[in-house]
């Protein structure tokens, strides 16, 4: 039985198929231009730093080569698409298996790229609704109030006069990722087989790595996730999760309410109000981590918006994962047992949550190294306390003694880690470990479980 519930692509598939045109021929035929292509702009990006690298290695400055390659990495996947983008932006988030300084670099990774034509996005509507178009929507703005590398985001009002947010996916798009996902997927098949990637889990990571990706274009899933965060963070205070316009969705486009006067930074309000955005931002990510299971795991600033009225916004939900209950009762464990300082239980717990151990696995080793990591970081002050900088420790003794972190959980934890700077520069003073606490409470006792059908 798996450890987690993974929101899949497509409406009962898998994601790793590909809906390209033709026969098995013309695609293949697809494959090798497409492959062609991601070699020439990889020459072209990359080449030049790869000369660089070499010549600090040769010249002895192994950390001068690694910056210029780590450097050049969020350069090139730009270059190389939407899919590519995607896919650092979740590397970015595995700091459980990749050098810190790398997640660093791919974390700067944005969907910087130009609006979807008027023309296109016209052309997406009426496949998507027909006939009906002008009947559901009078009113549609062409131009986009945000774009991203997979969809774009329109305002419209709909016949009862409400104004709508849809969330429209960009033409073809499901078809370029689905192809460069499975060249992906056989691109790390190739490489497991190499001597330098010999007992890394080299398909197992990008096989989790696409099957994140591929859940951000299926946008059915989406409306029921953002659904599904409504319910569930709607006892959160001053939390809030636009409500999704079913009747009105579509397979590329998400329909919901608009909010109006979003703002992704709110440090220019007053410290009162910066406090209660921060208190409320961590509650909800708890709640999500501790009480429900079901977790957004990309809470990086663009999908967490403040309004005037001083409600914290989620928004994209895409990349949504349901731990089991086991899980979610381990993470709750291990959050109150480090908040109260028992670093055995803690190590204890990390090991009983693993996925496996390698050959070499030094167990013992680990529990009294992660005990000591707990027992240093109890007590800490909460403006010294750094939740990324314990994770990366212990992310890094988990593999320097063999202990294989679950994805599944690594995902979840990330979602936290990645808001943290957020929450910290809104209330630098705040105490993440006591703020746990009574959440943590909620989740080990509630009679409520996740996954029963109460969502």
């Amino acid at each position: 039985m798996t450890v987690v519930e993974r929101v899949r692509i497509g409406r009962g598939g898998t994601g790793r198929g590909g809906s390209g045109s033709g026969g098995p021929a013309a695609r293949a035929a697809q494959d090798l231009l497409r492959v062609a292509r991601l070699f020439a702009v990889t020459g072209r990006v990359a080449g030049p730093a790869v000369g660089a690298a070499v010549r600090h290695r040769v010249a002895g400055r192994r950390r001068e080569a690694a910056r210029t390659l780590y450097h050049a990495a969020p350069v090139l996947l730009a270059r190389l698409g939407a899919t590519f983008i995607k896919a650092g932006q979740v590397l970015a988030t595995r700091r459980d298996i990749l050098p810190p300084a790398l997640c660093d670099q791919l974390g700067t990774l944005h969907d910087d790229v130009p609006a979807t034509s008027a023309a296109h996005t016209a052309r997406m509507l009426r496949e998507a609704y027909g006939d009906d178009l002008h009947v559901l929507f009078p009113h549609v703005e062409l131009t986009p109030v945000a774009a991203g590398s997979i969809a774009c985001v329109h305002r419209a009002v709909d016949q009862q006069g409400r104004t709508v947010a849809l969330k429209i996916r960009r033409p073809n798009i499901d078809r370029l990722m689905a192809r460069d996902l499975r060249l992906m997927r056989r691109g790390a098949a190739l490489a497991a087989r190499l001597p330098a990637f010999a007992g890394l889990p080299v398909t197992e990571i990008v096989g989790q790595m696409c099957d994140a990706v591929a859940g951000q274009v299926d946008f059915r899933a989406e409306a029921d996730s953002l659904h599904r965060l409504r319910h569930n963070l709607s006892g959160v205070a001053r939390v809030w999760v636009p409500a999704v316009r079913q009747e009105l969705c579509r397979d590329t486009v998400i329909a919901m309410e608009f909010i109006e006067d979003l703002d992704g930074d709110a440090r220019s309000v007053a410290p009162v109000m910066r406090k209660k955005f921060a208190e409320s931002a961590l509650i909800s990510i708890y709640h999500m981590l501790f009480v429900d299971g079901f977790v957004h795991c990309d809470m990086h600033p663009g999908n967490l918006n403040f309004t005037p009225r001083g409600q914290v916004v989620v928004l994209d939900a895409g990349f949504s994962v349901q731990l089991t209950d086991r899980l979610r009762r381990l993470f709750a464990e291990f959050f109150m047992n480090m908040a109260v300082g028992r670093g055995t239980r803690c190590a204890e717990i990390v090991v009983e949550s693993a996925t496996g151990l390698s050959p070499t696995a030094d167990v013992d080793g680990f529990l009294e190294r992660m005990a000591d990591l707990v027992r240093r970081n109890h007590g800490l002050p909460a403006k010294e306390f750094s939740l990324m900088g314990f994770a990366t420790e212990m992310f890094d003794l988990q593999r320097t003694h063999g202990v294989h972190a679950a994805p599944e959980l690594i995902f979840p934890l990330l979602s936290l880690l990645v808001i943290e700077g957020t929450i910290r520069e809104l209330h630098p003073g705040i105490d993440f470990q006591e703020t746990a606490k009574p959440v943590i409470n909620r989740g080990l006792w509630s009679a409520q479980r996740p996954g029963t059908g109460r969502n």
